[in-house]
């Protein structure tokens, strides 16, 4: 049975490009990587126009149905077809990605932690911080690059939706989290922390006993202690 790592935090935290890192770094074919906003729900019912106005940072964008589906299966062995999101038309491609699961399934995005159903798949929850400015300057630079939006309309979302939602939803989501990882400028800690994190998941999912989710099974200072020897 494959286990679950379930990565939060807000919008521009760092959680794809901190998990992306640290699962290259381990070079470990054990690991997989999804995230939520492949799960948005598929909006070819609406016009371009009506797509814009939406609130993609709602827990009601998301196709939970589907999500719970599809990561149950893969903690159970078994693969999926992942629906894949493109941001630049604000709609599900007519592609899917096929998903073999592997020891350890990273499921990362800004609703990793909000949903009790997909909580209890995991077998471990961590919730990635940074400050509202390093957030908002990353996600301006993405956007802009990345998804061609406008500056006007990357402002006018963050302030309307993104930052409104992420204190009423996605922040108190933290609540739940094993374990809280600040990204806000000290980088190369956070990858130090996750990479621990990640192997003593390998170990746990290799070593042939049984680690379903207890207190027992949290992050611990021993993990930490790693760390800091490492440093």
């Amino acid at each position: 049975m494959a286990r679950i790592v379930l990565v939060g935090g807000g919008s521009s935290s760092g959680k794809s490009y901190v998990t992306t890192k640290v699962i290259e770094n381990l070079q470990s074919d054990d690991i997989t990587r999804i995230t939520i906003d492949d799960f948005y729900k598929d909006q070819s019912q609406l016009t371009m126009e009506e797509r814009i106005k939406v609130n993609y940072d709602h827990p009601k964008a998301f196709d939970w149905k589907l999500m719970r589906k599809q990561i149950s299966d893969l903690k159970n062995d078994l693969p999926i077809d992942k629906p894949i999101y493109d941001f630049t038309v604000h709609n599900r491609s007519d592609k899917t990605e096929h998903i073999v699961p592997k020891k350890i399934v990273v499921v990362e995005g800004i609703m990793a932690l909000v949903d009790k159903q997909l909580r209890d798949l995991g077998d471990l929850k961590i919730f990635i911080t940074a400050t509202p400015e390093v957030r908002f300057l990353r996600r301006f630079i993405r956007d802009h690059q990345e998804r061609k939006r406008s500056y006007e309309s990357i402002v006018t979302q963050y302030i309307t939706t993104v930052a409104p939602m992420y204190e009423e939803i996605v922040k108190p989501s933290s609540n739940y989290a094993d374990l809280i990882i600040n990204n806000d400028g000290i980088e190369n800690l956070a990858m130090d922390v996750l990479s621990c994190v990640f192997k003593d998941q390998l170990e746990k999912a290799s070593d042939g006993k049984d680690h379903r989710h207890s207190s027992s099974n949290e992050f611990s200072g021993d993990i930490l202690d790693k760390v800091f020897k490492k440093a």
